[in-house]
């Protein structure tokens, strides 16, 4: 028997035993489809097999690109969400144990919602953050994965509502900007574009190696992976954040300084160009 929001029940609810549920004991990927296509899929399949090694969760034979993908895809045409979509595809550890579970054996559930666009595109106004420093990242392995447990951007996107913000800059325990609530931080100071290592602690995001690779091909551009303080970020020629929903998302204003966009719109109309060559 148990008790959900004060009624008494026999019935047996289907989280009374979901560790992912109880413990966050889950990782996940969020993945875009644009024309019945996976975008930078086998980048995401390889992170997810990694998320798995690292929670010591069991990785099933059948794990394999193609079938993950068909899974994906079936979802997708049966929905009829083929044209533009977003898949959030969680793995978590089965039921049974405390915090030492019973099994390593896994299952996973794939959930679809269409989105607007196919391409890319930069929303234009005004996209103001500030730091949230009520609690920090960890400079750690688990901090580089997309686990289920997310508390501290739970909790740092009810700070930035309540403060009229867009999003907010998360800093770890050495006190370094390492990325947004959600998404990575990239910087431009001259023709240096500078984001965190994983090691810092950011997300070893999928979007953020797209990017690092294109700019890499811009001739004037250095970029390199390095410390970021909050002092920085008061130099900054341009600061925008990268996810694979959203692609970029420059950042106009942080506190008094605010911010081109020049970089952002260039390196979009790039990602734009692998969405289009598929």
């Amino acid at each position: 028997m148990i008790n959900f929001n004060g009624t008494l029940s026999e019935e047996q609810n289907v989280l009374v035993n979901n560790r992912a549920f109880l413990y966050g004991d889950g990782v996940f990927e969020t993945l875009k489809i644009v024309d019945g296509k996976i975008l930078f899929f086998e980048d995401h399949y390889f992170r997810l097999m990694s998320s798995m090694r690292i929670v010591r969760m069991e990785i099933p034979m059948t794990f394999t690109m193609e079938f993950l993908e068909e899974q994906i895809l079936s979802l997708a045409k049966a929905t009829n969400l083929t044209a533009s979509a977003r898949i959030r595809f969680t793995v978590y550890r089965n039921d049974g144990g405390f915090y030492l579970p019973e099994t390593n054996k896994i299952s996973y559930l794939i959930a679809i919602s269409e989105l607007p666009n196919q391409l890319y595109k930069i929303e234009t106004g005004d996209y103001e953050v500030d730091l949230y420093k009520d609690f920090y990242v960890t400079k750690q392995l688990l901090s580089s994965i997309k686990s289920t447990n997310k508390l501290i951007n739970i909790t740092g996107s009810i700070f930035a509502k309540e403060n009229d913000l867009d999003n907010c800059l998360l800093v770890n325990d050495s006190k370094n900007v390492i990325e947004a609530l959600n998404g990575n931080l990239f910087m431009l100071i001259g023709n240096k574009l500078i984001t965190p290592p994983i090691s810092e602690g950011c997300l070893n995001g999928i979007m953020r190696k797209q990017i690092v690779m294109l700019a890499q091909k811009i001739e004037t551009l250095e970029v390199v992976e390095d410390v970021i303080s909050p002092f920085d970020l008061q130099k900054a020629d341009e600061l925008f954040i990268t996810n694979i929903i959203k692609g970029i998302q420059p950042i106009t204003k942080y506190r008094k300084k605010e911010f081109g966009t020049r970089l952002s719109e260039e390196l979009l109309q790039k990602i734009n160009t692998l969405v289009r060559l598929g």
